[in-house]
């Protein structure tokens, strides 16, 4: 009998995280293999490999303990790969020999898979002088174009999709240009952004006073603060980045504070670290845990709680030996500090169980009682490690004790590090678990609310049809088993239904026994006004969070799943984003309208012409066919080639976005051009360029010049006109949702950060 809950956590299971041979056959038959296998490789590092064997896959067993996707996908593999899932890489010197040797390292460490954050606020802003050269320097953004490039060329080779976090000081004197530079579609599509905000500049807001932007000891300008923040704020409205980090909070209640400065953190924002610091990941599957679910009596099972969290600590612990790294300095950071980010997933699903409302006052302190029992179980269990195997090399007991964090641990906590020190500088993180928690029966992700209690997912079949199978929340689908078809009770909400401030009280009582961050978006209705949307980053500075992200679907950032009916009781069942596709060509009237683009090529004699023509349909210009022409008959099989293929994908239907993505991809072994400030990785990439121009101007995707952006793949509009999700860069579905910061799909699971 499978332990699969629905088919879509099979899927996922023989997608991400069973083990294949280099054929593809399967060597892990059954997910009880899986768990096999990572029990086994993690229990290596033990004195008594068998006992912990056990223990291990007991707690893996039915899901109650979810690894990142990395430790569940690469550990008893044999395969030289890192187990952990993000790295913030070394601080940048503000030299062109230091810039490069990081963007080295960038790639490196991207090639394995792994997601980077960077802080570019040490490289000096444009127009500052570069003594030596006699030059005005291009500023942080031209190297944040190399970056973008750099992973863009790192995914064409076959890597997963890259993910980049860039972040810059709220004092930086390129920090407006940094706010503005993602609202061009073309630009940055790698990156997250977030803006280091800094205790000084929220107090000169509060006041309306003056803000100073410097570098290296100069004032370059002086602005007014409240109208930097509004600029911030705006940009998140209109255009869903920048988000928003609290970095003096972070710093002043890092446990760490007394040997690293933090100045960046991972792309979905959940672990802030220091230069070559690493996040390794894992979630406590709440929903899993609760006694007598929707019974006068349901409650979370408190002792198998305490059992699972210290289990799953010593088991992270033992990944930190395990694991590969790209880089010695990544690797030694690890080693120094052994730091873990032990989350959980879950949590709105055991608060549906237990009769409890997302967002009210109760499940609140019910959210922050369970996470101060995962940190209480979860310090006890690593200072019980420190005494066995020894403390993370660079602990001081009292400085350690010192810190933010420890002040409001528990008595017994403290003596217990006092006494034996602690194997772990950080324990607790809540990341992004839109994969995970799918495979795990679709359980609620992480602290998010249920994002939709049922939906309808198409599924590509292998003769090129889509089925459609439903797809049930976890909780929704315990309820329908025990009830039937009795109507949701009212604590039933969703994320289409809470109001934002409901999100920032459960994020903030998360918060309290966190000693990293969390990974969470808040979900703005489309229609609020842009002052309460203000607020709620207000209401998040107040209530102590470390940062705010924020997710308003509208024609810019593209919808969530279409819900079937609207109001204050939360819908039953969300009907997913239509999607189109064609398995006959469509027919070429007699005459189209169309754009002919002239592409100068640095180095080649002659220019390339490219002819994009448009057919009306259902209202709406979409692409039909390209003609690609040029006098240089070096390049006449290529052209033809792709005149014929492009035209073809273009005549087939549906989302055909991708194209532009997968040419602007392509990098040329011999080296790129500059073109009008930014690199092009290739003429292709170029072609690609000028495709997505045209595509931006008829309006089939979002772009710069429509007040529109969003990633190449999204239509701005379905065909009714309204707003429509992103498309899956995996399945081409539109069905793209904001989840924990992150991307996620709603039918095939693809996730940007996973």
């Amino acid at each position: 009998m499978s332990r699969f809950a629905a088919p879509i956590a099979e899927q996922i299971w023989d997608m991400k995280y069973r083990l294949k041979a280099a054929d593809g056959a399967p060597i892990d038959q059954t997910v009880e293999d899986s768990w096999r296998r990572v029990a086994r490789a993690l229990a290596e590092a033990e004195a008594e490999p068998a006992l912990w064997e056990a223990r291990f896959y007991e707690a893996l067993e039915d899901f109650k303990f979810l690894p990142a996707g990395r430790i569940a996908a690469g550990a008893g593999t044999g395969r030289a790969v890192t187990l952990f899932n993000c790295f913030v890489m070394g601080t940048i010197p503000d030299s062109m020999g230091g810039i490069f040797e990081m963007l080295k390292e960038a790639a490196l460490t991207m090639q394995q898979g792994g997601g980077i954050g960077y802080d570019f606020s040490t490289i000096r802003p444009r127009g500052a002088e570069v003594k030596g050269v006699a030059a005005d320097a291009s500023g942080p953004l031209s190297f944040m174009d190399v970056w973008d490039a750099m992973c863009r060329t790192i995914m064409s080779a076959g890597s997963r999709r890259g993910a980049m976090m860039a972040t810059m000081r709220c004092d930086h004197p390129d920090i407006e240009a940094f706010i503005s530079a993602k609202q061009d579609a073309a630009r940055l599509r790698m990156f997250n952004l977030s803006v280091l905000v800094t205790d000084p500049f929220m107090a000169a807001v509060k006041a309306d006073g003056p803000w100073d932007l410097r570098f290296g000891g100069k004032i370059y300008q002086t602005l007014n603060a409240r109208d930097l923040w509004m600029r911030i704020m705006r940009a998140t409205y209109d255009f869903a980045e920048p988000g928003v980090i609290f970095i003096d909070r972070i710093n002043a209640m890092n446990n760490l504070s007394y040997c690293e400065t933090i100045a960046a953190t991972n792309p979905c924002g959940e672990q802030p670290l220091p230069p070559y610091g690493a996040c390794l990941l894992g979630s406590i599957n709440l929903a899993r845990l609760v006694a007598r679910p929707f019974e006068a009596g349901a409650a979370l099972d408190a002792g198998a709680l305490d059992r699972l969290v210290r289990v799953a600590v010593r088991m992270m612990d033992n990944v930190v030996d395990a694991s590969r790294f790209p880089l010695p300095q990544q690797a030694a950071e690890a080693q120094a500090k052994r730091r873990i980010g032990l989350g959980v997933t879950g949590l709105a699903d055991a608060l549906l169980m237990l009769g409890l409302r997302y967002g009210s006052s109760a499940a609140a302190a019910q959210t922050e009682a369970w996470m101060h029992a995962i940190a209480r179980a979860a310090y006890l269990a690593s200072a019980e490690l420190a005494r066995e195997k020894g403390p993370f090399p660079l602990f001081d007991a009292e400085k350690y004790l010192a810190s933010g964090t420890m002040q409001a641990m528990d008595a017994d906590v403290r003596e217990a590090i006092r006494a034996h020190g602690i194997r772990n500088s950080h324990l607790t993180s809540i990341a992004p678990t839109g994969t995970i928690s799918l495979y795990a029966g679709n359980v609620s992700s992480g602290i998010e609310p249920v994002f939709a209690y049922a939906y309808t997912r198409k599924v590509l079949q292998p003769d090129g049809s889509r089925s459609e199978e439903e797809v049930v929340d976890y909780a929704v689908q315990m309820w329908r088993d025990l009830r039937g078809d009795a109507a949701l009770p009212e604590h039933f909400a969703n994320a289409q239904t809470l109001p934002p401030l409901d999100h920032v009280r459960m994020q903030a009582a998360a918060q309290k026994w966190v000693d990293s961050s969390i990974s969470k978006t808040i979900n703005c209705p489309a229609d609020i006004s842009f002052d309460d949307f203000q607020q709620v980053y207000m209401a998040a500075w107040d209530a102590g969070c470390k940062g705010c992200t924020t997710y308003r679907p509208n024609a810019v950032t593209g919808s969530v799943l279409a819900v079937s009916e609207a109001g204050e009781k939360a819908p039953e069942r969300d009907s997913g984003a239509e999607v189109v596709y064609l398995t006959e060509p469509l027919n070429r009237p007699a005459a189209l309208e169309g754009a002919t683009y002239k592409l100068k090529w640095p180095g080649s004699e002659h220019a390339i012409y490219i002819t994009v023509n448009d057919i009306l349909q259902g209202g709406h210009r979409r692409p039909f066919e390209v003609f690609i022409n040029s006098k240089n008959m070096e390049h006449f099989a290529w052209t033809v080639a792709l005149t014929r293929m492009i035209s073809a994908v273009f005549r087939r239907g549906g989302d055909v976005s991708f194209v532009v993505e997968e040419l602007k991809a392509v990098f040329d072994p011999r080296g790129g051009a500059w073109m009008e400030g930014k690199y092009v990785p290739s003429i292709l990439a170029a072609i690609g360029g000028v495709i997505e121009r045209h595509l931006i101007a008829i309006g089939f995707i979002a772009g710069e010049g429509l007040g529109l952006k969003s990633d190449p793949r999204a239509l701005a509009l379905a065909a009714d006109g309204t707003p429509r999700a992103p498309a899956c860069p995996n399945c081409g579905a539109y069905a793209m949702r904001m989840v924990e910061g992150c991307m996620v799909c709603a039918d095939c699971g693809h996730s940007k950060c996973s």
